[in-house]
C-alpha cells in the first residue's frame, strides 16, 4: 500500500469512530429509556400501562423489521444534507434506537423480582426503583449488550460505504472496489477487525467492573 494512502485511512478511520461514537450517545440517550419503559410498563410490573407498552412494542418492533440498507437508502438524500459526509449518522441511529430499547429491556428483566419486590416494600417510588434498583442491578449486562450494539454500528456504518456515507466503507468502494485496490480493501478490513475487537475488550472489562456478584 502506497504512503499516500495513509491519511486517507486515518481520515476515513476518524469519520467511522465519529459516526458510531455519536450514533452511539444520541441512540442511547433514547433507547435506554425506552427500554426502562418497555419493562416497567409491562404486565405487572410498577408502572403497568398495556396499551402504552403495546404501543411503544409496536413501533419498536416495525422499526427493526426494517433493514439497515433499505432505511439507510431511503432517508440518506435527507441526512446528507443535515450531516454532510457522515450522512450515515441519522440512518444508524434510527436504527440503534429500537435496538437497544429491547436490550435494554432484556437486561432489566434479569434483575430478581425479590429486589424490587423489597424496594416497594420500604415505600421506594417507581422512579427510585428504576434509578436506584433496577438500573444499578442491571447494569453489567446492559453495558454487555451495548458492546454488541456498537459493535453492530461499526459494521453497519461500513455498510454505509456503499452508497457514499463516508468512513472506511466509503474509502473500500471508492478505492478498493471501483480502482481495483485490493490492499485499500484488506487495510480497512484489518482496521475494522481491530476496532472491533478494542471495542470488545473495553465492553467485557467494563461491564466485568461493574459486576458486583
Amino acid at each position: 500500500m502506497s504512503a499516500d494512502m495513509v491519511p486517507l485511512l486515518t481520515k476515513a478511520l476518524g469519520e467511522t469512530v465519529y459516526m458510531v461514537i455519536v450514533s452511539m450517545l444520541v441512540a442511547s440517550a433514547i433507547g435506554i429509556p425506552l427500554g426502562v419503559l418497555l419493562f416497567t410498563t409491562g404486565k405487572g410490573q410498577i408502572l403497568e400501562c398495556i396499551p402504552l407498552n403495546r404501543a411503544a412494542a409496536g413501533v419498536v418492533n416495525a422499526i427493526r423489521s426494517i433493514p439497515f440498507i433499505i432505511l439507510m437508502v431511503a432517508i440518506i438524500p435527507f441526512t446528507r444534507v443535515i450531516v454532510g459526509t457522515t450522512a450515515a449518522m441519522v440512518p444508524l441511529v434510527l436504527a440503534s434506537i429500537p435496538f437497544i430499547g429491547r436490550q435494554v429491556e432484556t437486561s432489566l428483566k434479569e434483575v430478581p423480582e425479590g429486589i424490587v419486590e423489597a424496594a416497594l416494600s420500604m415505600g421506594a417510588t417507581p422512579l427510585q426503583i428504576i434509578r436506584r434498583v433496577l438500573l444499578p442491578e442491571a447494569m453489567p449486562s446492559i453495558v454487555a449488550q451495548l458492546t454488541t450494539v456498537i459493535i453492530a454500528l461499526v459494521g453497519e456504518s461500513a455498510m454505509a460505504g456503499a452508497i457514499g456515507g463516508g468512513g472506511l466503507g466509503d474509502l473500500a468502494i471508492r478505492y478498493g472496489y471501483q480502482r481495483f485496490r485490493p490492499d485499500i480493501m484488506i487495510a480497512t478490513v484489518v482496521i475494522l477487525i481491530i476496532l472491533v475487537q478494542i471495542v470488545q475488550f473495553l465492553g467485557n472489562r467494563l461491564a466485568d467492573g461493574l459486576n458486583k456478584k
